[in-house]
C-alpha cells in the first residue's frame, strides 16, 4: 500500500473476590478478520476488525518475506530524558480510526470531556475524518477537543505501532521501534506523527509491541520476555539496555502468559502502573494456582517486597477470551475500565471498587469491552498516550550544543542547535539567541526573531573570555517565554592585541579613531572595545594610549 504523508484538519481552530455467574457467549469468534495478500503485499481491507495478534494470513506471509521492511534506526536522545507515564498530566490520546469506532466515539467523547485532553485520531481520508468527526460529536465529544489525522493505518491496535513519548530537556520526544507485525503503514505511522506534531523522533532497533510495556514516571518499567523471544539476536542485557539509552528507564522483565490464555503475551494485559510506586495486578480466582495465577502472584508479591502498593483485580479466560480490567486507559482524572456483558455484573463492581481504592478522586467509567477482547486487547490497546507539556502554557528550551565546555577561536562559524516544545504544538514559535561573557551575569542578543527551527550558526566574536555561556529564548505567539542556557561555561580564546582596535597588528592612529568613532557603544559588536568589558569609553582609549606604537606598523 502507498505511504501518504500525514496532515491534519483540526475544524474550527488549528481486588475483591467474585464468582462467575451464568454468563452468555464465553468464547470468541471461530474467525476473525484477515487481511488480503494482493500482488504478493499485504492489503488490510477498511473497517475489518484485524485482530491485535498475528493472524494466519501475516504469518503466511512473513514467512516466505523475511527482514523485508523497517525505517533506520536513529542515534539515541542526547538530553536528560525523562520517560512520560500515563497517570501524570496528559495532553491527549491517540486513536485509530479503524475498527470498533462506535467504541473509539464513545471513548472520544469521555477524554475529550471528563478527561479534559485532545482526541487526535488517525483517518485514512479527509472524508473517513469528517465522519470519524461526526460520530465523535454525536456521542457527546467536546468538537474543539477532537483532531483528525489524515493518514493510512491498517489496525485499530496503536498502543502497539503508536507513539511512546519522553521528554528530552524537557521537550516532548517520540521514541519508535520496529512494529512487530508485518503492517506497514502501521510501523511508519510514528515518523509522520512526530513530524506533523513537531516532535523530536527517535527509533531504536528492537522489534516490538507497544502493549507489552509499562513505565513510571520514576524510572522503573516492566514488560515480558516476549521481548526476548522477538529479538533473538540481542542478549536481555542489551535489550535493558536500549530502553535505558533511549527512554532512561529500568526495566524488569516478567514471564510471558502461555498464548493459550493471552495471544499477545502482552503486560498491559495484566497489569497497569498507576503511579510511582502504585500498581493493580490482575488475580485469577477461577484458576488458582495456574501458570497465568502464579505469574500474577509473582509480579505482586515482587513489587510488593520493594515497597510498592499493590492492588488486585479478578481476570477471567475462556476459549481463548482473555477478559482482563487491568487493559484500562488513565487520562488526567478519568480511567476508562472495562466491564463485560459475558461476565456477571458482579466481576464489573468488584474491579470498579479496586480502582477507585487504587486512584481515589478520579473518575472511573465503564464501558463494554467485550468485542475488543474477542480480537485479543481492550481499551488501552487501542489508545496511545500524549503527555502534556511540561512547561504548562510556556515554551521549554533545550540547548543541545555549547554544552561540554569547548574552546573556540575567533572567527570560527558553528552551529547552536537546540530544540523546543509548548502546549500549541502547532503554533509559530521565535527564538532569541544570546551570549553571555561573564558566566551569566549579563546577556547580549545575537540574533533576535529568527525561526525556531532548532539551528543558527553564530560566527564566533573576537573577545577573549573563558566564562561565556549560550542561551536560547523561545516566544509562542502569545508572547509566553521558555529558555535554556549552556550546562556549563566554555572559552573563546580572543587574540587581540591589547589596544589594536581595528585588529591589524599595530596599535596606533586608526586605533585611536576607531575607539573615538565606536565612544558610548554597548555590547559583542563593538569594534573600539579594546578591553573586552562591552562598552566603549575612557578606559579603552587610555589602553590604545598606553600601548601606542606596540606591534608591526
Amino acid at each position: 500500500m502507498p505511504i501518504r504523508a500525514l496532515s491534519l484538519i483540526i475544524p474550527g481552530t488549528l481486588v475483591l473476590a467474585g464468582t462467575l455467574a451464568g454468563s452468555t457467549s464465553m468464547s470468541r469468534p471461530a474467525s476473525q478478520d484477515q487481511p488480503d495478500i494482493v500482488d504478493g503485499e499485504l492489503v488490510f481491507p477498511e473497517g475489518a476488525t484485524i485482530p491485535k495478534y498475528m493472524t494466519d494470513v501475516e504469518q503466511r506471509w512473513l514467512d516466505s518475506h523475511h527482514d523485508t521492511r523497517g525505517l533506520p534506526s536513529t542515534p539515541a536522545p542526547l538530553g536528560p530524558i525523562t520517560c512520560a507515564s500515563e497517570y501524570e498530566p496528559m495532553d491527549g490520546i491517540v486513536l485509530a480510526w479503524e475498527s470498533f469506532t462506535s467504541t473509539i466515539a464513545e471513548m472520544a467523547a469521555q477524554i475529550t470531556t471528563t478527561g479534559n485532553a485532545n482526541v487526535y485520531v488517525a483517518c485514512d481520508s479527509s472524508s473517513e475524518a469528517n465522519s470519524a468527526r461526526n460520530s465523535m460529536i454525536a456521542q457527546g465529544a467536546d468538537p474543539n477537543r477532537i483532531i483528525t489525522l489524515v493518514r493510512s493505518t491498517d489496525t485499530v491496535w496503536i498502543r502497539d505501532y503508536g507513539p511512546r513519548m519522553i521528554y528530552e530537556g524537557g521537550c516532548r520526544a517520540v521514541v519508535d521501534h520496529n512494529y512487530n507485525r508485518p503492517r506497514p503503514n502501521d510501523d511508519d505511522f510514528n515518523y509522520h506523527y512526530a513530524d506533523a506534531m513537531n516532535f523530536g523522533y527517535y527509533r531504536h532497533a528492537l522489534t516490538h509491541g507497544g502493549g507489552n510495556y509499562h513505565v513510571s514516571g520514576a524510572g522503573p518499567s516492566a514488560a515480558t520476555r516476549l521481548i526476548n523471544n522477538e529479538n533473538p539476536g540481542y542478549s536481555e542485557a542489551q535489550i535493558w539496555q536500549i530502553w535505558k539509552d533511549y527512554q532512561n528507564v529500568d526495566t524488569e522483565f516478567h514471564t510471558p502468559f502461555p498464548t493459550s490464555v493471552d495471544s499477545t503475551q502482552h503486560i498491559d494485559m495484566w497489569m497497569q502502573i498507576v503511579g510511582d510506586e502504585s500498581i493493580i495486578i490482575s488475580d485469577w480466582p477461577n484458576h488458582s494456582g495456574s501458570t497465568q495465577d502464579n505469574i500474577c502472584d509473582d509480579a505482586a508479591a515482587y513489587y510488593q517486597s520493594i515497597g510498592w502498593d499493590v492492588y488486585r483485580t479478578n481476570s477471567y479466560t475462556s476459549g481463548w477470551t482473555h477478559y482482563t480490567y487491568t487493559n484500562m486507559v488513565i487520562c488526567n482524572d478519568l480511567v476508562l475500565l472495562p466491564k463485560y456483558s459475558d461476565l456477571s455484573s458482579s466481576w464489573d463492581s468488584n474491579a470498579l471498587a479496586v480502582v477507585q481504592a487504587a486512584m481515589p478522586g478520579r473518575t472511573v467509567v465503564q464501558i463494554w469491552g467485550d468485542s475488543l477482547a474477542y480480537s485479543a486487547g481492550v481499551f488501552h490497546c487501542i489508545s496511545m498516550h500524549i503527555p502534556a507539556n511540561s512547561g504548562g502554557t510556556n515554551p521549554v528550551a533545550y540547548l543541545r550544543s555549547q554544552n561540554n565546555g569547548s574552546t573556540y577561536d575567533p572567527g570560527d562559524v558553528v552551529e547552536i542547535s537546540w530544540i523546543s516544545d509548548d502546549d500549541d504544538v502547532l503554533g509559530s514559535r521565535s527564538a532569541d539567541i544570546l551570549l553571555s561573557a561573564d558566566g551569566g551575569a549579563s546577556f547580549e542578543t545575537l540574533i533576535a526573531g529568527t525561526a525556531d527551527d532548532g539551528s543558527w550558526f553564530w560566527s564566533v566574536p573576537d573577545i577573549d573570555t573563558d566564562q561565556a555561556i549560550i542561551r536560547v529564548m523561545v516566544s509562542d505567539a502569545d508572547g509566553n517565554i521558555g529558555s535554556d542556557d549552556s550546562d556549563s561555561v566554555f572559552s573563546i580564546d580572543g587574540t587581540i592585541l591589547v589596544g589594536d582596535a581595528n585588529g591589524d597588528g599595530h596599535v596606533g592612529v586608526e586605533d585611536l579613531l576607531l575607539v573615538l568613532g565606536d565612544w558610548a557603544c554597548a555590547g559583542f559588536f563593538c569594534q573600539g572595545d579594546v578591553n573586552g568589558d562591552l562598552a566603549v569609553n575612557v578606559n579603552d582609549l587610555l589602553l590604545v594610549i598606553g600601548n601606542w606604537g606596540a606591534g608591526t606598523p
